[in-house]
Formats: C-alpha cells, sequence, structure tokens
C-alpha cells in the first residue's frame, strides 16, 4: 500500500528548504575600542538549581521581575519557559505547550511584573500576567500549511513591514507610558512601537547601514526617558532612538551587539542613574578564531561613554559561551542567557580601579552612515 501524503509532506519541507535558504550569520567583529578599564567580575557558582529531569537547552532569554523571581526562555526538545527564585531555585514552567511557543528568542518583564516571551519561530510576542495566565498577543503564527515549507527558524528576509505581523522579531523594550518597542527582525529590518493595549503607532527601518536602516536589529532597551537603544547587530553600532523614533546617535566601538540592557528595570520608580551593558558575544557556532576577539560585555554611560569592559569568551564559570540575552535591573548584578553552553550565570561585578574612561565616539550628526 503506498502511502503518499507523508512523502509530499517531505518534498515540500526539502522544497522549502531549498526556495528559502536562512540568512547567513554577519561575521563577529572586533571591538574598536581599546584602552578600556576591566572590571573585575565574578560568577555564582552552580546558582540555577533544576529539579531531577528537569533540563535547560539553548538558553535565549533572561529577565528579572521587582520581586527578584528570574525567567530564563530557552530552546530544548521544545521551547519552555522557567521562572527560578531569587535564590536561583526553580519554581514553576509556564505557558508550555501554548500555541506562540516554537522557538525562543527573549523574554522581558515589564512595570507590572508580566512576563513577554518573544519567539522568534512563531512570529509573536506573548503576555502572561505574574500567574501564567496569557494577557496578549502581538503577531500571528503562520499556517499550519505554510509552516511545511518554513519550519520555525528557517526561511528569508522578505521587509514586509506589516502592522500587526514580524519577521522573526527578536526583543521587545516598554517605556514608562507603557508603550511596546520591538526589534524586527531576522526577515524584516526596523524598529515597531504599538500603545499599551497592541495598537500599532509607528515603524521605522529598511536594510541597509544608514542612520534609521538596520542589518539584524537583535536586541532592544529603553531608559526612564524614553530613548530606545537597538542592537543593530549586523553594523556593527548601537543606534539610539527618540521615543518616537527619531534619529539620535550610534555607538560604533563596541563589536557586535547582540545584547542590550539599560539598567534599573522598566519602572515605574524613577531608577536614577543608569548604564547601557552591550554584549560582543562570541558566535553561536562557537568558531575557535572569534574566541580571541569576542566575549566581552562593555558598562557604558548612556551618551556613550565607556565605563569599562568585563567577560571573555569562555566556557569556565564568568566566562561567555555565547551571551544572547541579558538581564541588568541591578547594574552590578548581570544575569546572562548563554546558548553554547546550555547556561544562565549570575555576575557579580566589583568596583574598577579608578581610571580615565573611554569615549565611545558616538555619532550624533545626521547623514547616514554607520558602518
Amino acid at each position: 500500500m503506498t502511502r503518499p501524503l507523508p512523502c509530499l509532506f517531505a518534498a515540500l519541507i526539502l522544497a522549502g528548504a531549498a526556495l528559502k535558504p536562512a540568512q547567513p550569520l554577519e561575521a563577529q567583529t572586533r571591538a574598536t575600542a581599546t584602552g578600556v578599564p576591566v572590571i573585575p567580575h565574578e560568577a555564582v557558582p552552580d546558582f540555577f538549581r533544576n529539579p531531577p529531569g528537569i533540563y535547560t537547552g539553548e538558553n535565549m532569554g533572561i529577565a528579572t521581575s521587582s520581586k527578584g523571581s528570574i525567567y530564563i526562555y530557552h530552546r530544548a526538545n521544545e521551547t519552555r519557559l522557567f521562572e527560578y527564585s531569587p535564590q536561583g531555585v526553580f519554581v514553576r514552567e509556564i505557558g508550555r505547550h501554548n500555541y506562540g511557543f516554537a522557538f525562543a528568542h527573549s523574554v522581558r518583564v515589564d512595570a507590572q511584573d508580566n512576563i513577554w516571551a518573544v519567539d522568534e519561530g512563531t512570529d509573536m510576542l506573548i503576555k502572561f500576567n505574574p500567574a501564567g495566565q496569557v494577557l496578549m498577543t502581538i503577531g500571528r503564527r503562520e499556517d499550519p500549511v505554510a509552516m511545511l515549507s518554513n519550519m520555525p527558524g528557517a526561511g528569508a528576509f522578505h521587509g514586509r513591514n506589516a502592522k500587526y505581523r514580524f519577521g522573526r522579531e527578536t526583543d521587545v523594550a516598554f517605556d514608562q507610558q507603557g508603550n511596546i518597542f520591538v526589534s524586527d527582525g531576522y526577515f524584516d529590518a526596523r524598529v515597531v512601537k504599538y500603545d499599551k493595549t497592541g495598537r500599532f503607532v509607528k515603524a521605522v527601518g529598511t536594510r541597509g547601514n544608514a542612520n534609521l536602516q538596520f542589518n539584524t536589529p537583535h536586541s532592544i532597551a529603553t531608559d526612564f526617558q524614553g530613548n530606545v537603544y537597538v542592537g543593530d547587530r549586523g553594523n556593527a553600532r548601537v543606534q539610539v532612538l527618540t521615543n518616537d523614533l527619531e534619529w539620535k546617535a550610534n555607538y560604533t566601538t563596541v563589536g557586535n551587539p547582540w545584547a542590550v540592557c539599560v539598567s534599573g528595570g522598566p519602572g515605574p520608580k524613577n531608577p536614577g542613574k543608569q548604564y547601557l551593558f552591550v554584549s560582543n558575544s562570541w558566535p553561536d557556532s562557537a568558531p575557535a578564531a572569534a574566541a580571541e576577539f569576542t566575549g566581552e560585555v562593555y558598562k557604558m554611560e548612556l551618551d556613550g561613554t565607556i565605563v569599562g569592559r568585563f567577560g571573555r569568551a569562555g566556557k569556565a564559570p564568568g566566562e561567555f559561551a555565547t551571551i544572547h540575552q541579558m538581564d541588568c535591573r541591578d547594574p552590578n548584578t548581570i544575569y546572562t542567557a548563554e546558548i553554547n553552553d546550555w547556561r544562565s550565570q549570575k555576575i557579580l561585578l566589583k568596583p574598577p580601579p579608578p581610571r580615565l574612561r573611554w569615549p565611545a565616539e558616538a555619532s550624533r550628526e545626521g547623514g547616514g552612515g554607520g558602518k
């Protein structure tokens, strides 16, 4: 007896893979800032503790709540979202088997301690309340038949710039009014703003290297004043935008930013002085040569002045094996989600020795450019 349907499915998948090759990762570059002070740091040993039979795979996202809870969004045999206590003890799983989970990319917590999962495989944002109930979704998963030739994580750049559809979006951030900012992504090249109810406000960006153009906007963060910081990874820069998504500055000396975060949390309390952290991550394919000049994290003033750096590529505690996301609610306690070692770390920063600070060569005049 013949079984043509599975054969047809297999043919569709193979044909789709041939027609829609995944976009290659841009080469990671050496940061051009020199003479940067080293910030002493240490990893808390064996901080995250899972019960028997519970594991994390590739750790893609990490975020903390105002109460100290820690959330890790990871790719294992399936995409899963775990919660840990402030002491690193496994508490529960959130959202398992929901329709929006397929290929984890990042996780954030807003000012009300709602948990936002960013899933590049389904092109969706999923907002959970602190109890783990779904409150909102933005984006839409491809129909099952279409996904036969476009599996999660596959496909090609389209740049469709649709109001409520994404192209493997990468991250989300929030301002003090509850507006939502999305970096989008691998198959689009833009930043999108929604109001707190999820209604579209504005989008900016096309593919390229001029101001307000992007090449894999991979991470996004906001400060208390509402400025937006975009890790424009393929262009080896952080683009700073106003709250209305107008160009403000480029920070071009800290390599290819895989992860950006701003200290102080998402509000509503004024956190006082804030810092920008940027990871020039060791690429996730773990090329040996790149380990010699990547892996470090930069601590910066919001104006782009570099305060110092810490870490290097590697797999030992306190080294970083592809930081994909960071949480820096407390600027002296950094949580890292790492791909290559299937782990997250709690990193404690110590005061650096007094030394002159290094300017980040932020460009602030008009004109297109960037690297």
